[in-house]
């Protein structure tokens, strides 16, 4: 997959991306004329988790999009872990956008695209979206998987193979709910090797930027910034999901039309929270 050099506001970084069109599955440049979709991934899966959507008939006959964010896959990009958060990352995919997809993590940087540039973005899918403030409870869950990977690369000779299997674990109940397809298997493989090269040893910090900072330095929007959204947005909301039950996205959907946003709330019976990969053909 190529990389895209960009100037962004904290300095110059290397974004890996996928492009394809409908007549190109590897594009260099989209179809004039032709909607494009742009792919937001979560936390630690990169753009691969989107594969069911590259291969699906009904979207290709649009231009798809997605890249690594920083810190993930193939990108390289400067992460400072006190301050990285969805208005950084909001204006990174600010340079490729037009319709947005975003997924948990995804889904908070697709929103705050539509602020920063409400005249740019044509419509948002909010999947498994983040709640407006972060859970006590699952916010003690990301520090607890960011201590467990910690104390499994103490000593970088001799991984302790329990802490991070510990550290996995917790990431993959919150995700699929343990329940495993063999697309979410290949991704959880993949991830394994890019997290290892990303996050440990030596960027410890950056991993806690992106996977605890991230989501606790995120307040609410408050009514007037969500006032500047002109685009309609589709809150996709899977039963299953145990980090975020469905009053979070209740709360989400109640927030953005008291803006007077064209906002709707859709449920996807029985899938977890990645439920985009799970159950890919809903």
């Amino acid at each position: 997959m190529p990389l895209i050099d960009l100037e962004t506001s904290t300095g110059p970084g290397s974004f890996r991306y996928t492009l394809s069109t409908p007549a190109d599955a590897n594009a260099e440049a989209i179809v004039q004329g032709t909607p494009t979709l742009v792919l937001i991934h979560p936390i630690a899966l990169g753009s691969e988790m989107f594969h069911p959507i590259y291969v699906d008939p009904r979207l290709r006959r649009f231009n798809l999009l997605t890249l690594d964010l920083r810190g993930h896959g193939s990108t390289s990009a400067p992460v400072d872990p006190h301050t990285y958060g969805r208005e950084t990352a909001a204006k990174d995919v600010l340079h490729l956008m037009s319709h947005l997809m975003g997924v948990s993590m995804g889904s908070c940087i697709a929103l705050q695209m539509a602020i920063f540039a409400p005249e740019r973005v044509l419509s948002i899918c909010m999947f498994s979206p983040l709640p407006l403030i972060e859970p006590p409870e699952v916010m003690a869950g990301r520090q607890e998987i960011w201590d467990y990977w910690i104390e499994a690369f103490s000593d970088p000779q001799n991984v302790d193979s329990l802490a991070l299997k510990d550290a996995m674990t917790g990431g993959l109940q919150g995700t699929w709910n343990n329940r495993q397809t063999n697309l979410s298997k290949v991704l959880t493989a993949k991830t394994v090797l890019d997290i290892i090269r990303n996050w440990a040893p030596n960027n410890y910090d950056l991993f806690h930027g992106v996977a605890v900072n991230f989501f606790l330095n995120r307040p609410p929007h408050p009514v007037e910034s969500l006032g500047r959204i002109h685009c309609p947005v589709a809150v996709v909301h899977c039963s299953e999901d145990l980090p975020y039950p469905i009053n979070h996205a209740q709360e989400l959907l109640s927030l953005l039309q008291s803006a007077s946003v064209d906002a709707q709330l859709f449920i996807i019976d029985d899938a977890p929270h990645y439920g985009n990969v799970t159950h890919f053909e809903e």
